[in-house]
């Protein structure tokens, strides 16, 4: 195998795939993350040998040493995307090379080694071609795909590990939120931050989320969908959910989202919203956001929509605020114009519906 950019994969059919008639059903509800593909992409990674081993073969459990690295030091990384059916029977994978291009820098983050981009691509590539026939063709379906690598290395030592693992799996997948795009409601977390400046809210590493999980169960508990977490520095400016972006729309057509700063995610659905948000015509600013100030604007009508975005759920309307001090509703609390039309361009774009001006889709056959 090539150590370079180039990795050739060895294709290894699963000799047992899941039967047609049981994958239909599986497909006719696959909800989100619960049901997956025949296949699985693995390559691996050693210090002084570089990237080898590149294989795309049945999906099945790993081998995992108790003293692997990443059980007890959590150097792990990943990604997700989806690959979508296109009106004219093509696949279309969005911004491929965006994930591919944040994979590395979650890995340099992470003191991991950086995957060449062109094998992520080539990995996620094949992995759509040898599992296509899972590709759900309903109006919200789509294959989630779920690249990762952690330190496999078998050492207890607090230090970068010297072998890495590589994988991606693929899900089928409907609505992220099981009522479909519907306004959700949002605790304002007075307990739980997501990340500090100089920490790893930039990368897209499994502890960020685990730390979300407590604040997420908060959210539960007062009867919300989602959480938003305040900076860990002055706990006044809003961040981001508990994996979304945010925006928010004024009465004046402009938008508004919280600067990146190194505190939180580099969201390819956030970048994309402010690229076609301006091609409308619309103004739209990155700056802080304070927790008092988003209460007072919608409480004076100048805030007219706030909506969460990312992958899984692509564009997601916010219609309650809920937190400590009592609650508060977005406008009527339903899902506004103009987060409704930055969704439809967004999935259109995706599917194959309209025009890509920006070359954003990877078509694969």
């Amino acid at each position: 195998m090539s150590g370079g950019d180039k990795l050739d994969f060895e294709i290894r059919p699963n000799p047992q795939p899941v039967p047609a008639a049981d994958r239909a059903a599986l497909l006719a509800n696959p909800g989100f993350g619960r049901v997956f593909t025949d296949h699985m992409v693995t390559i691996r990674y050693a210090e002084g040998k570089g990237w080898y081993d590149a294989r795309v073969e049945a999906r099945a459990p790993i081998p995992m040493d108790p003293a692997s690295a990443v059980l007890h030091y959590a150097q792990e990384i990943f990604e997700g995307l989806k690959a979508y059916h296109a009106t004219d029977g093509a696949v279309t994978m969005f911004r491929p090379d965006a994930n591919a291009a944040r994979f590395a820098e979650s890995a340099r983050r992470m003191a991991m080694p950086a995957l060449p981009e062109q094998a992520f691509l080539d990995s996620l590539r094949h992995l759509i071609e040898i599992d296509r026939a899972w590709l759900p063709t309903t109006a919200e379906g789509s294959l989630y795909l779920r690249p990762f690598m952690y330190a496999s290395e078998v050492f207890l030592g607090v230090r970068p590990a010297n072998e890495y693992l590589y994988l991606v799996i693929a899900s089928p997948v409907e609505s992220y939120f099981s009522g479909g795009v519907q306004p959700v409601n949002v605790w304002v977390s007075p307990t739980y931050t997501r990340a500090a400046p100089g920490g790893t809210g930039a990368a897209k590493c499994g502890g960020n989320y685990a730390a979300s999980l407590a604040a997420q169960a908060e959210a539960i508990e007062h009867g919300c969908d989602q959480v938003v977490f305040l900076d860990a520095v002055q706990r006044r400016y809003v961040d981001e959910l508990g994996g979304m972006n945010i925006f928010y729309v004024y009465d004046d057509g402009s938008l508004v989202t919280p600067p990146l700063g190194g505190t939180i995610l580099p969201g390819i659905t956030r970048e994309s919203v402010m690229t076609l948000a301006r091609q409308a015509g619309r103004t739209v600013l990155e700056r802080p956001v304070s927790f008092d100030e988003w209460r007072t604007d919608a409480a004076s009508g100048r805030l007219r929509e706030v909506f969460a975005c990312g992958t899984a759920a692509v564009i997601t309307p916010i219609g309650q605020v809920r937190s400590p001090d009592g609650e508060f509703t977005i406008a009527d609390g339903a899902p506004g114009e103009v987060t409704m039309g930055l969704r439809q361009n967004l999935v259109d774009i995706q599917r194959g519906r309209v025009a890509d001006a920006h070359g954003w889709i990877h078509r694969i056959g």
